[in-house]
Order: C-alpha cells, then sequence, then structure tokens
C-alpha cells in the first residue's frame, strides 16, 4: 500500500493537479520570487529517507530557503466530504490530498 501511496503523493506534490494546494498565510505573503521558489523546491523534493518518511509514503518534506527559514509541506488524507479521514488512501476514488506548504514556524 505504501508504495501506491507513495505514487499518488508525487502526483499531488509535482503537478499540483490531483487534489488541493494550500499556502498558509506565512507562505502566501512572501514576495511573488520567494513564493515561487518555495514551490519549486515543493515540487522538486527528493530528499527523502528514514528519518522524514518512515512509511515509505512521501508525504511531508522540511528544507530551508536561505532569508525566509525553514519549510514544511505535508500531505493529508480525507473522505470525499474533506471532512473525515479518507478510509483508504491508497484509493483515489474514496481520497481527497490537501498538501500544504508553509512557514515551519506555523506548524
Amino acid at each position: 500500500m505504501s508504495a501506491s501511496v507513495a505514487k499518488l503523493n508525487d502526483l499531488l506534490r509535482t503537478t499540483f493537479l490531483t487534489g488541493e494546494v494550500v499556502l498558509t498565510e506565512g507562505i502566501a505573503s512572501l514576495a511573488p520570487e520567494q513564493r515561487e521558489a518555495v514551490i519549486t523546491r515543493v515540487r522538486t523534493f527528493d530528499a527523502f529517507g528514514e528519518n522524514n518518511d518512515p512509511h515509505g509514503e512521501r508525504d511531508f518534506g522540511a528544507f530551508k530557503v536561505e532569508g525566509i527559514g525553514t519549510i514544511f509541506w505535508k500531505i493529508d488524507y480525507y473522505g470525499t466530504d474533506y471532512q473525515s479521514r479518507s478510509p483508504d488512501p491508497s484509493d483515489p476514488k474514496v481520497t481527497r490530498r490537501v498538501l500544504t506548504i508553509m512557514l515551519a514556524m506555523e506548524y
């Protein structure tokens, strides 16, 4: 199951096409070129390892951007109503993914 979840998460993170993308207030308030740099880093993030991806689902990342600080991104799995947790994150028919990009201090 982890491999199929990882594939779906990568698709959302790299394309922004298969779910919702939320920028927190801190990210939204950055200068346009800074915001674009953060978004590009999220889309190209590949520093997954045992410490930040213990389940192999590729649903979280952190990195530093000079002049901004540490950025977190995470993917949450909701049911089709966006109110409850997904019963099966590997099934896109019952899962709505939400990618949130935030300043670490907003977490």
